[in-house]
């Protein structure tokens, strides 16, 4: 019998045998369930869309992330307790990896306790760890959260996309791209250092394989220039030097950015794209990061004399940035008409007043989206959105 003095240990005892690390996901939930004490439990991932929350066994049915207690454990990330048939009681804990939602854990009991609680997050911990460091070469993971083959250039670009969400208890980056299958130019990046939040949105010309190509070059060319400290100037620079040299006629738009941690000053330079939105205390400041266009990157011989230029401003306290791909305020809402900038900044401003999670907000808004637009949306769609808080706070 497993007891509140003996249950951590068995756990310890099944982690520190090197044969259990090969086991598979399913094997070792049920391990380590037991080790625990608890009755049972099951992973359920979200979707490549965040539509649903979808089990590692086939034994039960995918919930809908929008309309069930695990979907709003997984919306909110936070506990949620439920009957369930047999007469006891399910608990649903949110699978997070830092910040970013993986999905959320099903624990059955027959009554929860402040033990069985605890122990219940503790799995979910563990299993938010091993779904993050399995999914890269399980390919059992991706076939079950998608539900559509995908297209070859969507194939390459989300091998080189990061997750989705990142951040600290000061600073979040969240990102959303659409159509998920069908995915042409448009990627985003975002990393973070001990001082820094770097992110980028990017728009390749076209929507076949050579659109892939180039946003996924570019994207390299600015991990390449980050990892050895590169200033912003000289990151792009290293953009437009890797596209004019391997695919010299292909170009790409985009935003990228550095956000100091500490000051809150965000730098950023704007190649040929859409400028970014500023939402402070609930607000669209017009204009404030509207600066006169650059050329695409890819052009170097189009800013070859005084070299890329770039801007800075200071957030405030809880201010929040958007970047975006003109696939998003060209698309369509329900009434026929086009999102455009001001109803797309309404709708963020109006999540942020009822408290929504930054990565809930961008979800929420996709889907809004899609469906108004059931056969696809004209072009590809990503928002970026970060959002900054000081250190002090």
């Amino acid at each position: 019998m497993v007891t509140a003095d003996n249950g951590e240990g068995l756990l310890e005892e099944f982690l520190a045998d090197p044969e259990n690390a090969t086991l598979d996901l399913a094997t070792t939930v049920a391990r380590c369930t037991k080790a625990l004490g608890l009755q049972h439990a099951v992973v359920y991932l979200v979707d490549l869309q965040q539509r649903e929350l979808v089990p590692l066994t086939d034994v039960v049915p995918a919930l809908p992330v929008d309309d069930s207690l695990a979907g709003w454990a997984y919306r909110t990330q936070a506990l949620r307790v439920q009957d369930n048939d047999t007469g006891g009681l399910t608990a649903w804990f949110p699978l997070v990896d830092g910040a970013e939602r993986l999905g959320v854990l099903a624990v059955h009991a027959a009554a929860l306790t402040p033990v069985s609680l605890r122990r219940g997050r503790a799995l979910a911990a563990l299993m938010a760890m091993l779904v993050t460091s399995k999914r890269a070469y399980k390919d059992s993971f991706v076939r079950r959260t998608r539900s559509e083959p995908m297209r070859l250039p969507a194939e390459m670009l989300r091998a080189f996309l990061p997750p989705r969400t990142i951040g600290t208890g000061h600073v979040v980056s969240t990102a959303v791209l659409e159509p998920a299958y069908e995915l042409g130019g448009d990627a985003f990046d975002h990393s973070l250092t001990e001082t820094t939040l770097h992110a980028a949105v990017i728009d390749a010309m076209g929507h076949d394989l050579a659109a892939g190509l180039t946003s996924a070059v570019a994207l390299a060319a600015c991990r390449n220039a980050r990892r050895t400290g590169a200033d912003l100037p000289e990151l792009v620079h290293n953009v437009d030097t890797a596209l004019s040299r391997w695919l010299p006629d292909q170009f790409c738009t985009g935003v990228l950015t550095q956000l100091d941690l500490a000051s809150g000053m965000l730098r950023w330079s704007n190649c040929g794209h859409p400028a970014p939105l500023l939402i402070r205390d609930q607000r669209l400041l017009v204009d404030a990061m509207v600066r006169e266009a650059e050329p695409p990157m890819g052009l170097p011989d189009l800013v070859a004399e005084g070299g890329r230029r770039c801007h800075e401003i200071a957030l405030e306290p809880g201010d929040r940035v958007l970047m975006y791909t003109d696939g998003v305020t060209e698309s369509r809402t329900h009434d026929g008409t086009e999102l455009g900038l001001n109803r797309f900044a309404d709708y963020i401003i109006r999540a942020t007043a009822a408290g929504e999670l930054a990565s809930e907000t961008l979800r929420r808004l996709i889907r809004s989206l899609l469906g108004a637009q059931p056969d696809r949306l004209r072009d590809d769609a990503t928002i970026l959105l970060l959002e900054w808080w000081p250190p002090h706070r």
